[in-house]
């Protein structure tokens, strides 16, 4: 094998890569993009040697390799910033206003309603997400909505591999042929592969004109569901359907194979706390679960990062993050319009109450990221992202037991 297949490769075996499904876009018919691996994951395989220039511009543009923050020329100069938080204008609790929104959607609705305000109101001509993926119900694949029937389609959260970059020069070539305008919604590090794309292809910047995200937590490896259902008497060849969430807050994951539908608690699923998530290796090294790089980041806003077993009644609210004057405009429209309600401001102290996990992983990364590059593996590039002052506040031996912990992952 070729020096340049090699370092290619080397960012899956390295367990890098998260399945965006970028890199396939832009290479072409030199990567193959398929389920591969013990674990099941969408991964690139390369076809053919690959190039130094296109080598290079993957490590450039995947969010295995490197992540930042939001562009500097999207920070307004009244712009506020937090260590953990990163760049904000407003930290808000909110809710979809159309009741049927809220209650199928993830928390309380919000990125759903801002999607189908965003194409009602005319703001953009379609929206590029994630809906259940058809080959795979467990994964989730790209979609593009044009209506809010589209949108719906792909409500709730998808705890699974998803590739919604995987045509996105496909995407791009219809919006720029068509005069299209759109919005991109995906997890953070989908949302920082695309901006680092557009300095490699301007049509980026001229037609996504919004970048909405969700405050991500990770998600398991594809066995871990396969997992699930053995135990739970479900076989996974036979999987017809998979909802994760949504339908109340959390809402049941349900799950539907072989003719037959089983719900279990969202807690179930998880587990009580985070010592019982199963999370792939590049989820448990994200240096932004926290949507730095968007306009608008949505997330739970359960105390504790959990919610309770009780919580049947919870018709759910989302805590949001608005980031760029853009975001904020948008945000407030929908506010005016009824698309969004709004329950009052918090501070990032506050926020940090509902994703404690995300606080912990912010300040441990760059330790993490440190074994990394000790271990002689892929260092991530990281800009704008506060990781080392983070890990200058907290106390040596925090960050000598992150390090620690992870050089015994990722050498045995």
């Amino acid at each position: 094998m070729d020096e340049e297949t090699q370092r290619f490769n080397a960012i899956i075996e390295q367990d890098l890569c998260i399945g965006c499904g970028l890199c396939a876009s832009v290479a072409g018919d030199k990567l193959k993009f398929c389920k591969t691996g013990a674990q099941g994951y969408e991964r690139p395989i390369a076809q053919q040697p690959l190039s130094k220039e296109l080598v290079d511009k993957i490590y450039d543009i995947c969010p295995g390799t490197r992540m930042d923050g939001l562009p500097r020329e999207l920070i307004a100069t009244d712009s506020k910033e937090d260590n953990v938080w990163g760049v904000w204008r407003r930290m808000i609790r909110a809710y979809a206003g159309d009741k049927h929104v809220r209650h199928e959607g993830s928390t309380g609705g919000v990125l759903t309603a801002l999607a189908i305000y965003l194409l009602e109101s005319k703001r953009v001509d379609f929206i590029l997400h994630a809906k259940p993926a058809t080959k795979h119900p467990d994964f989730g694949e790209q979609h593009i909505s044009y209506n809010r029937d589209d949108v719906m389609a792909g409500v709730g959260s998808r705890y699974a591999p998803c590739a919604p970059l995987l045509d996105i020069k496909a995407v791009l070539t219809q919006a720029e042929t068509n005069g299209q305008n759109s919005a991109f919604i995906g997890k953070p590090c989908d949302i920082n592969a695309l901006r680092s794309y557009a300095r490699h292809d301007e049509r980026v910047d001229k037609h996504v004109k919004y970048w909405l995200t969700l405050v991500c937590g990770g998600f398991s490896p594809p066995s871990k569901n396969d997992e699930f259902m053995r135990a739970h008497d479900l076989q996974p060849e036979q999987l017809e359907a998979l909802r994760y969430r949504g339908l109340g807050c959390p809402g049941d994951t349900t799950i539907t194979a072989g003719g037959v539908t089983k719900n279990f608690h969202y807690l179930d699923y998880w587990g009580d706390d985070e010592e019982h998530w199963q999370l792939g290796f590049r989820c448990k090294i994200c240096p932004d679960g926290i949507g730095d790089a968007a306009d608008i980041a949505a997330a739970d806003s359960w105390l504790g990062g959990s919610p309770q077993r009780n919580c049947a009644d919870d018709a759910g609210t989302n805590a949001v993050i608005i980031r760029t004057e853009a975001g904020q405009e948008l945000y407030e429209a929908a506010v005016r319009d009824g698309a969004l309600r709004e329950e009052g401001d918090i501070p990032p102290d506050i926020f940090s109450t509902y994703q404690p996990h995300q606080v912990n992983k912010k300040y441990a990364v760059w330790a993490r990221h440190q074994a990394l590059g000790e271990a002689g593996r892929i260092k991530p590039v990281t800009n704008h992202l506060r990781l080392r002052e983070l890990s200058d506040e907290m106390p040596d031996n925090f960050n000598e037991m992150q390090k620690a912990g992870t050089l015994k992952r990722i050498l045995g």
